[in-house]
């Protein structure tokens, strides 16, 4: 089969329209049932105020002082700090209280997204075993 003109004009046009997108080793789709996925062991947390209190986290991905990740814990409470990064996450399962000096408490359950901006401070209280979807992002 031979090349017409009119074949020809739209080949190079599609060539020159967009330039394919570069390789990248970051996947661009890293989880997709993010309840489904399993974290490492559980281990003691070490902002701990309740004994026994356990966590874990595992980052899907991470590049230029971003990250994102899920993370899960057990009922309890804990003291926490955002220093050098913003931390935006959004409840998966579970429900906890939020405690921050001067503020009033705030509850949030599973679907409730909450941001701890850089200089952040305050307590967690888990009441029920939760899950969260983080994306940390470095000042």
């Amino acid at each position: 089969m031979s090349e017409t003109p009119e074949s020809k004009d739209r080949t190079d046009a599609a060539a020159s329209a967009v330039p394919a997108p570069a390789p990248t080793a970051v996947p661009t789709i890293a989880s997709l049932r993010p309840l489904d996925r399993d974290l490492p062991t559980l281990a003691p947390k070490p902002t701990a105020l309740t004994h026994g209190l356990l966590e874990a986290s595992a980052s899907i991905w991470a590049a230029a002082g971003l990250d994102v990740g899920y993370w899960e814990c057990t009922p309890g409470r804990f003291t926490a700090v955002r220093d050098g990064y913003t931390e935006v996450c959004q409840l998966l399962a579970g429900r906890v209280t939020i405690e921050v000096d001067g503020e009033p408490p705030v509850t949030l359950v599973a679907g409730d997204t909450l941001v701890m901006p850089s200089g952040w401070r305050g307590v967690w209280d888990v009441h029920e075993h939760v899950r969260k979807l983080y994306v940390i992002v470095d000042d």
